[in-house]
Parts: C-alpha cells; structure tokens; sequence
C-alpha cells in the first residue's frame, strides 16, 4: 500500500496575510480550491511554519532584526482545517516575540491537532521527533535550523533546535535521527538551512543531507532560500514559499513556487510530484500556463545539475522516479537526463540537463543561475495588498510586482522606516506602467541582494 506525504516550505503568517485570516479564517484565505484539491491527494502534511501564532509578545531585542512575524490565535484551527498534520518551528521567526509568544504557539497548535517539531520548552522538546500514521507507516519527523543561534534553546530557557551544520552534524542531531530510524519505518528530517534567495544549495547545505541520510533519514526537505532548489536524491534541499506576503524578486521569481507530493511504496519514498503555484499576496493558487513553463524549466534543470532527472506529467506536474539505481556519488548510474517516458508512467516530455533551452518566459539578462552574495539579508519585506485584497488573476506570465515599501506593520511607529535596498523585503505592489505599451516601466523594479534573513 502507498502513502502520499505532501511537503511544503516556508508558510509565513504574520503581517499582511494576518490581517486577512483576521477578517476571513478559512483555508480558502490562503489557498485556491485547485491548492486544496492537491492536498486532498496526499495522507499526511508537513510544513514549515514561519511564524509564531499568538496575540502576546515582544518584539525579540536582536539588533538588526527588522522583521517580525506572528499569526493571530485562530490561524492554528485554519491550518488544521487545511489538513496539517506537522510544522516545524526550527526556523528564524519561531520567538519573534519571545517565549510567551512561542508557549501559546506550542500549545494553540496542539490544540488543533497539529504536531510541532523544531521547538520546545526544553532541549528534550525542541530536539523530539514527531510520530505520524497513516495506511501502517509509521513516519517520524524531525526539525532543525542552523540560524539564528540566539534563538537556541538552552537550560532554562525554549527556543528551538539550532544545530551548526557548518561543521558537520552535531552529535545530538545525529543521534535524534538514529534513535528515530529505530522507531519508526521512515524519517522525515526537515532542515531550515542556507542562506536566502540563492537558486542552488551551498556546499556546506549538500554534505549535512548526505550526513543526514548516513544517520538514517528516508527524506530530507529543506527550506529557507525562499527559492526552490533542485531535488537530489530523495533530498528536497529548498522547497520555497508556500503562502506569504513577500516582494517579489525580479530574477529569482520567488512568487513561484512548489508543493511536493512524495508517494512512499512501504518505508521508501519511490516517486516525487511537484505542482506548480503562483504566490499572491497572501493568498497561493496553481500556477499558469507560462509559470508552469519557468518552474517546470527551472526545476528540472536544477534537479539535472544534482542527478535528478525530471519529468512533465499530467496537468503540468512535475515528477522525479526515486527507485532508480544511484551511484555513490548519487548520481544515476545511466546519467540524468533520459527521452520519452518515465517508469511511473504519464508523461510526456523530459526537461532539464546540458543544451535544454528556457522557455520563452524565462527573465532576459539574467539567468536562474544567478545567486546573490550571502552576505546581505533577504528581501522580504511585505507587498502591497492589492486594494480589492486580492492579487488580480495572473498574466500567462505573470511580471513581479515592484517594491515600494511603507514601514512594517509590526515596528514601533517611532521608529523610521527602512529604506528599500538590501535586507528590505518590501510588499509587493504594482509597478507603474508606460500608458503607451502597458509594460512595466524601466528602472522601477529594485533586485535586492540577499544572504541569512535576520
């Protein structure tokens, strides 16, 4: 019997996308019927939960941190409706406003039947694995982040589990995933690792998931970059956005995004499907036509480029086969790009590997191959909201909206408000247009640099 594991990266829901689950808690308010549609598909749901969920809390007193991400109580039962059965809280915005703010998230979550893992009251909490069932697996699930470290959780005080993956695995990690191989038939290993905005994982991001799997992880599905990455084998190293209200990157397209759908034969994850979504302003749908051609191209390539061959199958999904032998480099032993169908059957055409050609969507000037120096802070200050609060229908492909930020709700209203530029995610917003042509008008969109969000 199959099990079908859906996986979904970084769901932030403070700031905007609060103010609209405030005036309409309801999945719809997140995602599109045809989003909800996909889910239906899977039996069990991991996400990463970008936020603490709460209506206490101070602002933590990090200097430098300009971004503050909290949900309001009722987006707990919202996910739970949404069919979330984890989140992992081991990311960069868990204590945004404290330990207060985080005790309400454990508990409001666990209220709503949602498993945590990533965080806790107590190292043991933090670093604890989740057990889910369904159809006889058994699937643990474990969490980690190798920033910030001053959101670590130490003797006496939550916080979350925050490992160095810069030198290796911490024993600790090491050991969690051991012990958790042990009880159960697989191991969902979700790492919050990497920089920001980077369109391919560092080499530091691809030996903790070859370390991983040698401690027995089944899966690893990252997040962070706010970008999807490739898939390795059996490795998601960054599954992007799911649901924000973040501005868009003009080259690196971060309102494109994935949801991973990984059907396990047994204890073994053998076929991974990915479907295409377009991010609006706190509200996420299936993607278009054109944005279905850029992901497709830009996923398959990415995944060639780490041994994965990826296929377009039914309704523009995009599929990888997981049995196939792999060499010890990870490699496919026959090579990673292959013509005509794949084992699992239904598609239609292979992309990716050396000589493919982008689609005619694909952003002049600058390729997908572009990366921004890590040592900035990501862009992801809010968008605008649209005045009718929802973002209009995409084009076929659809242009990032601009960048013109007005302060961030959640800072002090003394405080003044930070200039766009590196570090500032600012809303999205539309950009002006030449009244002759309708286009956007040149010099109106601000590439941000990017590098560990703060």
């Amino acid at each position: 019997m199959t099990v079908t594991v859906a996986l979904a990266g970084d769901t932030m829901l403070g700031r905007g996308v609060a103010e609209r689950l405030a005036a309409a808690p309801a999945p719809d308010t997140l995602v599109s019927p045809g989003v909800r549609e996909a889910l239906a598909e899977a039996d069990l749901f991991v996400l990463n939960l970008e936020c603490c969920v709460s209506a206490r809390g101070e602002p933590w007193p990090a200097p430098g941190k300009p971004f503050f991400f909290r949900a309001p109580p009722v987006a707990a039962r919202v996910l739970a409706r949404l069919g979330v059965d984890c989140v992992n809280l081991a990311n960069n915005h868990a204590l945004d406003y404290g330990a207060e703010a985080l005790a309400d998230t454990l508990r409001l979550l666990g209220e709503a039947g949602i498993a945590v893992v990533g965080a806790g009251a107590d190292a043991a909490g933090a670093r604890a694995a989740a057990l889910l069932e369904a159809r006889g697996l058994r699937l643990a699930v474990l969490g980690a982040t190798d920033h910030p470290e001053d959101f670590a959780v130490a003797p006496g005080r939550p916080g979350v589990a925050w490992a160095d993956l810069h030198h290796g695995l911490p024993d600790w990690l090491h050991d969690a995933v051991a012990a958790a191989a042990g009880d159960a038939d697989a191991v969902l290993v979700t790492p919050h690792w990497g920089p920001n905005m980077t369109s391919a994982p560092p080499g530091y991001v691809r030996e903790a998931a070859t370390r991983l799997h040698t401690a027995g992880a089944t899966l690893v599905a990252g997040h962070s970059a706010h970008v999807f990455h490739g898939a390795g084998r059996r490795t998601l190293f960054d599954m992007g956005d799911f649901v924000d209200d973040y501005a868009v990157d003009p080259v690196l397209r971060n309102d494109l995004g994935l949801l991973f759908l990984v059907t396990f034969e047994g204890p073994a994850p053998t076929r991974l499907e990915a479907v295409p979504l377009q991010l609006g302003y706190g509200h996420t749908e299936l993607a278009s036509e054109g944005g279905r051609a850029r992901i497709g191209h830009r996923f398959a390539r990415a995944s060639a480029d780490l041994g994965t061959t990826v296929a377009v199958g039914e309704g523009g999904r995009l599929t990888a086969d997981w049995r196939e032998p792999f060499s010890p480099s990870g490699v496919p032993l026959w090579g990673s790009l292959r013509t005509g169908g794949t084992p699992s059957g239904g598609a239609r055409s292979v992309l990716g590997g050396a000589g493919a050609q982008p689609p005619q969507e694909t952003v002049r000037g600058r390729g997908w191959g572009h990366t921004y120096p890590a040592d900035g802070t990501a862009d992801r200050a809010p968008r605008t909201a649209p005045r009718s609060g929802r973002r209009p229908p995409p084009a076929s492909t659809p242009p990032p909206p601009s960048r013109s930020p007005p302060a961030e709700p959640h800072r002090p209203a003394e405080a003044a408000p930070p200039r766009p530029g590196p570090g500032h995610r600012a809303p999205r917003g539309r950009s002006p247009r030449d009244p002759a042509t309708g286009s956007a008008r040149a010099g109106t969109r601000t590439p941000a640099t990017s590098g560990r969000d703060p």
